[in-house]
């Protein structure tokens, strides 16, 4: 953090090829803060990902990049792969892509934690549920979607949701 990366720049590579040596895991965050490249070309990300995986082989470490999505997407809550921002060798070219997305209005209104009695989350509190699930996973079949609820300090913690059918409209004359 507060440090200036360029992985395309070949000292700025070495470090971090130095950095994430024994490391299992390698995060960067955000994509759009370690290069100076053209994230609309696939060639440049084309590039981009397979110094990525020139890292992931240098340092038998998984990498892991955080990227953002178009602000459509990001609006409307789209969780396809055309969703992310930028070129689409951004995709294309990994093995994986996974997103987190925020609960939206409509599945406040028909999701239920059981610790709320079965009732929907509602708008009030549907800020503290996120999705989370894979897009993109080469050599194996996609999992569902799993929802997190966060926690004091910020901690996401898995969740059931049940989904709530709406109640028909002879049902809630009968009720009134």
């Amino acid at each position: 953090m507060g440090k200036r990366l360029n992985i395309m720049d070949s000292k700025c590579l070495d470090q971090l090829i130095a950095l994430g040596t024994g490391a299992r895991l390698i995060v960067l965050d955000t994509l759009s803060r370690i290069h100076l490249l053209d994230e609309n070309s696939n060639g440049d990300m084309a590039q981009l990902v397979s110094t990525l995986e020139y890292v992931a082989d240098s340092t038998d470490s998984a990498v892991l990049f955080l990227h953002h999505v178009n602000k459509t997407s990001g609006k409307e809550g789209h969780t396809l792969q055309q969703a992310a921002r930028g070129a689409s060798a951004l995709i294309d070219n990994v093995r994986w892509c996974g997103f987190m997305t925020r609960m939206n209005e409509q599945e406040a209104e028909h999701l239920s934690n059981s610790s709320q009695g079965y009732q929907p989350i509602g708008n009030d509190r549907k800020s503290a549920f996120v999705r989370f699930g894979a897009c993109k996973q080469n050599y194996a079949d996609l999992q569902p979607d799993r929802w997190y609820e966060r926690k004091k300090g910020g901690v996401l913690l898995p969740v059931k949701l049940t989904n709530m059918k709406p109640l028909n409209k002879v049902k809630r004359r009968e009720e009134a």
